[in-house]
């Protein structure tokens, strides 16, 4: 299945999920907008220049409500509505669970701000224009981390949960125009989690059942099958951990 001249976008996009979602995106035929922070322009750039189609790029924070609204009202003029959403931004501290004083009240805030609030503003902000294309897809990031309680600190793991429960919830009330989904990775071979390197991926793959972690393209495929082949499937969390949560 083709994407052909349908409009997607894509928030954290320059992230190693986010442009990897776009490569592929791109390569079924979709026209893209891309989103990310205003200091990641010029990765956000470059990878339209390394894509086939028409693509665009706005530089933007996600948890500013009011750019959202502005990049809606600009993308309005479109027919065709958008397709496909992917909410890719996030992101993350390395904090061991067991240091309660670590995990402080602005390191909560700004990890729900912009893990789980932002996720639902995208939404909420695009409704109108998901409508509009009258069979859509939203596919947020989530984590195992949702439903294990294992991550990188606990406020990451109740964002997740949220991405979930929210994932469920939208998918009722915007049914039928729009589909809402979500893909649950484990580790994944990236730079997402500062600290983390080489040594943390080869304990992790040690004890997965496909003995690795996941690759950012693999993410991807997963996220591009929500669009592309998941059609008769709304309101699931879409597992991609090699079996870690086992």
């Amino acid at each position: 299945m083709t994407l052909e001249g349908k409009v997607a976008i894509v928030f954290g996009a320059t992230g190693a999920i986010g442009s990897e979602t776009a490569k592929q995106l791109a390569a079924l035929g979709a026209d893209i907008h891309l989103v990310d922070r205003e200091q990641a322009r010029e990765r956000g750039e470059a990878l339209i220049r390394s894509l086939p189609g028409r693509h665009g790029f706005s530089g933007l924070e996600i948890t500013d409500s009011a750019a959202l609204e502005a990049l809606r009202d600009r993308l309005a003029d479109d027919p065709r509505g958008i397709a496909v959403l992917i909410n890719a931004a996030g992101f993350t501290h390395s904090i061991p669970h067991a240091d309660l004083d670590a995990l402080t009240d602005e390191i909560i805030d700004s990890m729900m701000q912009t893990n789980w609030r932002a996720q639902f503003s995208t939404i909420r902000t695009m409704a109108p224009l998901l409508r509009k294309s009258g069979d859509a897809v939203v596919v947020s990031l989530s984590s195992i981390a949702a439903f294990t309680g294992i991550g990188s600190n606990i406020a990451y793991c109740a964002a997740k949960a949220g991405i979930d429960v929210m994932t469920k919830a939208l998918a009722r009330v915007l049914a039928p125009e729009v589909r809402v989904l979500a893909v649950s990775p484990g580790v994944v071979d990236t730079s997402f989690v500062p600290g983390r390197g080489a040594d943390f991926s080869a304990k992790v793959a040690a004890n997965t059942p496909l003995g690795r972690v996941a690759s950012a393209e693999e993410v991807a495929r997963a996220i591009i099958a929500c669009c592309t082949h998941l059609t008769y499937s709304t309101g699931h969390i879409v597992q991609v951990d090699g079996g870690r949560a086992l």
